[in-house]
């Protein structure tokens, strides 16, 4: 193997080689391109000095500006082309590729060999030297085993004979692992992979994908794909791939800007914010669901998930059956079905007013125009028209204000500072007479006193959707409607309201969609509601949906088969091309940690254990005199073995606690949802906010009955489900119930370091 792999590095100082030559090229080319482009700019500012005397003159200087901006867009473009190209260069000039595949084709005698990496890169423009991961023929790597393997490409399926199958790490230009294997990925690679510290950005597992994890990510026949995955399955890097593959397989009508990531929370968007450009990708749009939903409730506080989560606990049996009948599919239903029966009569139309209470136009005569609509007009239309209608009345008001008497008081009140700023560029032998000017200046003040009013009518405010929901709920959750009214009151609004109000909103004026999106992912699924899923695809109504969750991890919602949920979605998004996929090896964790917290769950046989060794958890038996002495003792040791140590806490309110203990002896981190990175050392965090991320070390303060009842089951599972390395569970009293149930040779049992001192 050694002459072989002397071989392969002559060959990786080769490919290195010319990449080096083309990145050289390559920055030549930039900044000619920049220079070009700065000299056509000046160009364009020195020609667009338009001539406004003579047509002629105005019609040759308007052609030439014309002319002057392609060429400016043209430069533009071909500089963006060139740093994109010298972006993919980089990225290939320490690490080229990880793997190689010899085919042999039917006909041909000798193999032809592959090499694939994070991005294509040829020779002379025609002998490949590297393949793009993501090419159709590099499907062969992940799924393929020696013998007869099949690929798909754009003209069908196509069969070939792997021949090898080759593994490299390849780090500085220096070839550091080299192995043969018939596996997907071999162990080999992963178990060197996974063995590596947390760090602040996920990596990209191209050089590592699975065979189930390379299904989800080359899937672009379906209009529903649900993954659902345990934890540390790798699900979130599989579709940060995928969104990377639908942008190199549809890279002529697919734009990152088509593509929409709701994330859990921003620590988890500032984790993930690294993986598409180290592929060469832009990012694609990413936001939290309060801040979608934020964006289109202007002026209401949103509730977050976070704070829902937070919240829950102290709502009564009552509140929590209300919330539940919120949230469900069915109450959407019982929405389109209000909306679509609304009448005249029964519209909440609102007073258009200015700052100082002047009422424009009033409710009653907004609705005046709705009953003059013929009966027979769509809802949407019917809101459209009176928007139209309002609109021309804004304007006549307008230009009645410019000429009054009133106006032209005021405009002789202007100083002359005031007076030019209303002008604007418009010149004074513009204007055909004094009378015209003044209209003119009179108008502009109109125009800035109405301008509320103008964007009131535009966004459809003079329609009341909160008392039109509100009247809803009168009808059919009357327990509801005072505590949704006294929210609105504070300008606020609860989680379960905003995908109907919206709804409501979107079926009556027509509005509220995004059709310029193509691909919507949502990741955490689980704890989503029905409506909210209803309400998203509504909005995106062109978007294929890729849906990722476990409902294990569930912090709202009872455990729920993938079968089940997809039949519920199918039910409620009317989607029928779908697809399922389960990933159940867990890769995060060390086997000892895997096999432990799957021992937890009533389905545990469902989750695999990647065989990567490591220590049992610790069980730490302490008092409750003795807990806060042997929670420090026990992070200094954490702390002095792994680069990141998290607390995880069940709340805001018990990370709170935690952190004021420990401030004054240790330098750790709080963690609130307004975060958006993790810092190294030690950090405390509520588990919400540690969805997604992943921890050298974990510990787990105050693990009681009290604290960790049984129906904490899945806050539980999810809190261990963090570690990476390690894991370590405090109790100060007798271990709660769900961990009497877990097999005692799964973990290690210590006691009080006070003990251990007067023994």
């Amino acid at each position: 193997m050694d002459s072989e792999k002397k071989k392969e590095q002559q060959r990786v100082d080769y490919v290195i080689g010319r990449i080096k030559e083309k990145i050289e090229t390559t920055e030549n080319e930039l900044e000619k391109a920049r220079k070009e482009t700065s000299s056509v700019e000046k160009n364009y500012v020195q020609n667009a000095k338009i001539n406004t005397f003579e047509v002629d003159d105005r019609m040759e200087t308007n052609a030439e500006v014309q002319q002057q901006k392609q060429l400016v867009a043209k430069n533009v473009e071909n500089e963006r082309i060139l740093k994109q190209e010298l972006s993919k260069l980089t990225l290939l000039k320490d690490s080229p590729y990880f793997g190689r595949i010899d085919i042999l084709d039917q006909g041909e005698e000798e193999p032809e060999s592959l090499y694939i990496g994070t991005a294509s890169f040829a020779e002379n423009n025609r002998n490949f030297l590297v393949y793009d991961w993501r090419a159709p023929i590099s499907s062969i790597f992940y799924n393929g085993t020696l013998g007869n393997v099949q690929y798909e490409t754009p003209m069908g399926i196509q069969t070939t004979e792997l021949v090898k199958k080759r593994q490299f790490t390849i780090v500085d230009g220096k070839i550091r692992h080299m192995f043969d294997t018939n596996e997907t990925i071999g162990d080999e690679m992963l178990q060197a992979v996974l063995g590596e510290h947390s760090d602040e950005y996920m990596k990209n597992i191209v050089a590592t994908i699975q065979k189930e994890q390379n299904d989800i990510i080359r899937d672009t026949k379906h209009d529903l794909l649900l993954v659902q995955g345990v934890a540390g399955s790798g699900k979130t890097s599989a579709i940060l791939q995928r969104i990377a593959f639908l942008l190199y397989h549809s890279n002529r009508k697919l734009s990152a800007d088509q593509i929409v990531l709701f994330s859990p929370n921003l620590l988890f968007s500032h984790y993930i914010s690294e993986v598409l450009p180290s592929l060469g990708e832009r990012n694609m749009r990413q936001v939290t669901l309060a801040e979608f939903f934020s964006r289109r409730f202007q002026g209401l506080n949103v509730e977050t998930i976070f704070a829902r989560y937070e919240k829950s606990p102290l709502l009564t049996q009552k509140q929590l059956a209300v919330r539940q009948i919120k949230e469900s599919a069915e109450f959407m239903q019982k929405i389109f079905a209000y909306a679509k029966k609304l009448d005249a009569k029964d519209l909440k139309f609102a007073d258009m007013t200015l700052p100082d209470g002047q009422v424009i136009f009033s409710a009653k005569e907004i609705k005046e125009i709705f009953a003059k609509l013929p009966t027979a007009m769509k809802q949407k239309d019917k809101f459209l028209e009176i928007k139209n209608a309002l609109i021309k009345r804004l304007n006549r008001l307008i230009k009645t204000t410019a000429r009054s008497r009133k106006m032209r008081a005021a405009i002789d009140l202007l100083s002359d500072e005031e007076y030019n700023d209303l002008i604007g560029k418009k010149r004074r032998n513009h204007f055909q007479s004094l009378d015209q000017e003044v209209f003119y200046i009179g108008e502009k003040i109109a125009e800035r006193k109405f301008a509320q009013i103008y964007d009131g009518l535009y966004n459809g405010f003079f329609f009341d959707v909160y008392a039109q929901y509100q009247d809803f709920l009168t009808r059919t959750l009357p327990d509801s409607s005072h505590e949704f009214s006294e929210n609105v009151e504070f300008h606020r609004i609860s989680l379960s309201d905003c995908a109907p109000v919206l709804y409501l909103r979107d079926l009556l004026t027509g509005g509220g969609k995004n059709r310029s999106i193509e691909h919507l992912f949502i990741d955490e699924m689980q704890d989503y509601s029905m409506a909210t899923m209803i309400y998203l695809k509504h909005a995106f109504p062109n978007a294929k949906l890729t849906l990722l969750g476990d409902s294990e991890q569930a912090l709202f919602n009872p455990l729920e088969e993938p079968k089940s949920l997809l039949q519920r979605l199918n039910e409620s998004l009317q989607i029928k091309n779908c697809r399922i996929i389960e990933l159940n090896t867990s890769y995060r964790s060390t086997k000892q940690i895997t096999d432990f917290m799957k021992s937890l769950l009533p389905n545990k046989g469902k989750i695999r254990s990647f065989a990567r060794s490591g220590a049992k958890p610790t069980l730490f038996m302490t008092s409750r005199e003795n807990a806060l002495k042997d929670l420090k003792t026990t992070l200094k040791n954490a702390f002095d073995q792994n680069g990141t140590v998290a607390l995880i806490t069940k709340n805001e309110r018990d990370a709170e606690e935690l952190f004021f203990k420990l401030k004054e002896d240790f330098d750790v981190t709080l963690l609130d949802d307004q975060d958006v990175s993790v810092p190294s050392g030690i950090t405390i965090l509520p588990i919400y906010l540690a969805k997604g991320l992943e921890f050298d070390s974990v510990i787990v303060c105050d693990v009681t009955e009290e604290k960790f009842p049984e129906d904490t089951l899945g806050i539980f599972y999810t809190i261990c489900s963090r570690a990476m390395h390690s894991l370590t569970l405090i109790c100060p009293e007798q271990m709660p119930e769900m961990l009497r149930q877990i097999p005692p040779e799964l973990y290690t049992v210590s006691f009080s370091f006070e003990k251990n001192a007067e023994s």
